[in-house]
């Protein structure tokens, strides 16, 4: 059976949960700063939904032999007044599981949103990416992203 890139569904809870929590531990190695726990992922999960259901967005997975193995949320988000293209699509999550890593997954979800925000008006796509996180910003730019805004922080002990 191939691959099929879909709408998430209900029945795709557990395994969403999974791959949210799979997100979190990869970030936290990074951050030092996610939490790792599957009540964390949960949360995740749900937060995601809300900004889809929020935006009218879509929450997609990829499947591959009846099990999913990846993830893409897409938002749709308006900037501020003083940006002159205020309408935009925003890839919110992106996961695919470690043993279906460079097999071009990533790619295709990325291009399913891609096509989405098209169909949806959109002019330009956004991703975000924790610095450090090297192959998935590669990974981005080769799909043709460039950096557009870096956000720095400061910890305040």
């Amino acid at each position: 059976m191939g691959l099929i890139l879909r709408a998430a569904t209900g029945a795709d809870r557990d395994a969403l949960v999974e791959q949210f929590q799979g997100l979190n531990v990869h970030e936290d190695g990074i951050t030092g700063d996610r939490r790792r726990d599957r009540d964390a992922a949960i949360a995740s999960l749900e937060a995601a939904d809300a900004k889809v259901a929020r935006s009218q967005g879509h929450a997609l997975v990829a499947e591959q032999d009846g099990a999913v193995i990846g993830h893409c949320y897409l938002t749709f988000e308006r900037h501020p007044p003083y940006v002159t293209e205020r309408d935009y699509a925003y890839v919110a999550e992106l996961y695919v599981r470690p043993e279906a890593r460079s097999q071009g997954l990533g790619r295709a979800l990325l291009a399913e949103a891609e096509r989405l925000a098209r169909a949806r008006g959109m002019k330009r796509m956004l991703i975000g990416v924790v610095i450090g996180n090297d192959r998935a910003q590669a990974a981005y730019q080769r799909f043709g992203f460039s950096p557009y805004t870096t956000e720095l922080i400061k910890p305040l002990d």
